[in-house]
């Protein structure tokens, strides 16, 4: 008997009531049934609102740091057992290669967010956005910018093509966030999202109500979303222009993220011509986009813009690699390169859409229209040629399979218009070694795609491809291509938190945000700061040194002794002729290295390692003769969850006899959590 997939909601597996029929799904390249899906009977509204209210309760509250080492741990819970994921995603009709991409891109989104989480966000439930505004002259009335997770759910409907990567490019930011997810995969590739959620369940890792899974319909949803709710969607444009226009999004407040269908262009150069290593990469990638994943990509070349010249030599290459190096058939035979399409319904689509091309002027020069007899959703790759490259057509219809277009210019302009034509795009490479040609196109069409790949001998090897989203990089493009953005390193994580400017006083905004800032509160408790570990400091702990006077001897044996000889520091004359000196003065590295040794406390302790200074700025110069000393105050503290030490923040303020500030800037130092014991002295 066929198996019906699982939904996991509320923290529970959960199946449709016995009778209830589904949509079956089959394996693309033999026609069996794999699976049926449905959700009849699916309590949607509860699992929003379990997500709402016990996902949040549990993942909210964790801090950016915790949920970081969660998404590693999840990372390498996948990891462990991908060759299930391997052996089902055969059955879409994905060959090694596209499932590598699929299965090891979803876990590498993981581990890059697991890494940029804790290096780039603090250990902390809040994340100050922007630099600190003084609204009072006086220093008492504070504002600043703070980012705060939703209190909604993220929901997250995904599209077939990838059905591990899609719902992991969307859950790491989310949950990073601290945002529940509800994923919801694509019918026809649900089973291989149903297992990956079984495998993180069966890890015991997801926090309560974090992550819940849908299989099957969740058309109701909109009537459940509110105010705090984010959709992020990846399908098909006309889906998305249909979804936006509800009135949960128009007035309800649900935020809609869409990610669609795009006409994305690569462009080879005029100089790129055959005896150039541009051309060969130019086929290359073109002939790797419209065969990997069966050309079922987002992100695919659409259209192949090249000099009217050099068209004929495009094909015919294209044509030959096509010959030599591409195997349709059943991924798990050996020797095939390329796949079936994910279903029958999907390659009929795709020829549908090829005889769309053909009568608004593409005539096929490479591969056929006719789809090969059986239960297999094969068929070759197809490349189009249009004599004149504006037919509306060839800009505003996806063929979502093997299928490109080619379009030749005449001029630079005209490659770039024909870019624009496509009304809004994911991604757009350029293979060319003109610098010029690059900067000018790249400057043209930037404004219509979301990436842009720029190809070249130098990085030809290294490229990862026009269609390969990177996790640090933006993922989306405006107009057809969706006008949403997903990816992106820690920016993604920011669309699943709200930015609130809050005002205040020194004191409040320290108590907000668990950053201490001048004009709060201090502790001078006669135990100097760097004596106290992670568990003993408080914020806002401070120590102000003693004062040193600086002397005309040391600016001088400062200068020969590092070779600073700057004229500022050595000459009188020239000095006092600058209009930011009054004469010679100390030099900032000098004042710097003796504030160090007017606040530091040299015994062995708590403080592991000085490991830098931040917002370094000088204020006031420094004169022989003037005196300085240091505030010293406790700013941040970030413990680090997988090591026994964290990281402290120092604000530190030095000053001269005049109370005027010379120059101020952020210590960063590691520090023990635990007190540690001095080493007795012998």
């Amino acid at each position: 008997m066929t198996r019906m997939l699982q939904s996991f909601v509320q923290d529970a597996w959960w199946s449709p009531a016995e009778g209830v029929d589904g949509t079956e799904v089959r394996d693309a390249s033999t026609g069996e049934t794999v699976a049926v899906v449905s959700s009849e009977g699916l309590d949607l509204g509860a699992a929003l609102e379990h997500g709402r209210t016990v996902g949040q309760r549990s993942l909210a509250a964790l801090t950016f740091h915790q949920r970081a080492v969660l998404l590693k741990k999840m990372a390498l819970a996948l990891q462990e057992r991908k060759d299930e994921l391997y052996a089902l995603s055969a059955r879409t009709g994905a060959t090694k290669n596209d499932s590598w991409v699929d299965i090891e891109g979803g876990i590498g989104v993981l581990f890059t967010y697991s890494g940029k989480g804790r290096r780039e966000l603090p250990n902390a439930t809040i994340q100050l956005d922007g630099p600190l505004e003084v609204l009072a002259k006086d220093g008492s009335f504070l504002g600043r910018h703070i980012r705060t997770t939703l209190p909604g759910v993220a929901v997250q409907i995904n599209a077939f093509n990838f059905p591990v990567w899609g719902p992991l490019e969307k859950l790491a930011p989310a949950f990073l966030a601290g945002m529940p997810s509800v994923i919801k995969p694509a019918t026809p590739t649900a089973y291989i999202t149903e297992h990956l959620v079984r495998i993180l369940v069966e890890s015991g890792l997801l926090p309560d109500g974090s992550v819940q899974l849908i299989t099957g319909s969740v058309r109701e949803l909109f009537g459940h979303a509110r105010l705090g709710d984010v959709v992020s969607f990846t399908g098909s444009a006309s889906t998305a222009d249909s979804l936006r226009r509800h009135d949960a999004v128009q007035r309800g407040g649900v935020i809609f993220n869409a990610e669609t269908d795009s006409i994305n262009a690569s462009v080879l150069g005029p100089d790129a011509t055959p005896a150039t290593p541009e051309f060969d990469a130019y086929v290359r990638q073109l002939v790797t986009e419209m065969t990997a994943k069966a050309g079922q990509k987002c992100t695919a070349i659409r259209r192949a813009i090249v000099p009217a010249a050099l068209a004929d030599e495009v094909v015919a290459a294209v044509d030959a690699r096509i010959a030599e190096k591409v195997v349709v058939g059943d991924p798990r035979s050996e020797g095939v390169t390329m796949g079936a399409l994910a279903s029958l319904e999907q390659r009929d689509e795709v020829l549908r859409q090829v005889r769309t091309l053909v009568d608004g002027g593409g005539d096929i020069v490479v591969g056929s229209a006719e789809a090969p007899e059986g239960d297999g959703a094969f068929l070759s790759p197809i490349l189009l040629r249009f004599d004149d490259p504006t037919a509306p057509r060839a800009h505003d219809t996806e063929a979502f399979g093997p299928v490109s277009s080619l379009l030749t210019y005449e001029t630079p302009a005209q490659a770039a218009d024909l870019v624009v034509r496509g009304g809004g795009s994911l991604v757009t490479s350029v293979a060319s070694a003109d610098p010029a040609f690059v900067s000018a196109i790249t400057r043209r069409v930037a404004s219509a795609n979301g990436r842009i790949l720029l190809l070249d001998r130098d990085d030809a090897r290294s490229s990862t491809g026009h269609g390969s989203p990177l996790p640090m990089l933006v993922h989306g493009g405006p107009g057809r291509a969706g006008g949403g953005e997903e990816l992106g390193g820690i920016r993604s994580v920011f669309h699943y938190m709200q930015r609130t400017a809050i005002q205040g006083s020194p004191e409040m905004l320290t108590a907000v945000t668990g950053v201490w800032h001048t004009g709060a509160r201090v502790v001078s408790d006669g135990v100097h700061p760097f004596r106290k570990s992670l568990e003993e400091l408080r914020i806002g702990d401070q120590v102000v040194s003693a004062e040193r006077e600086i002397t005309l001897a040391d600016i001088e044996h400062f200068a020969e002794f590092t070779g600073d000889t700057f004229y500022a520091h050595m000459d009188e004359e020239a000095a006092a002729a600058n209009p930011f000196f009054p004469g010679r003065v100390a030099h900032g590295y000098l004042l710097v290295s003796f504030a160090a040794g007017l606040f530091v406390s040299p015994e062995p302790g708590p403080v592991l390692a000085n490991y830098g200074l931040e917002n370094l700025r000088f204020l006031t110069p420094v004169s022989p003769g003037d005196r300085i000393r240091v505030t010293l105050t406790a700013k941040q503290i970030v413990p680090r969850e997988t090591d026994e030490y964290g990281e402290v923040h120092w604000d530190a303020v030095l000053t001269n006899q005049r109370d005027e500030t010379v120059a101020t800037y952020d210590v960063l130092t590691l520090v023990s959590k635990a007190p540690m014991a001095v080493p007795a002295v012998a």
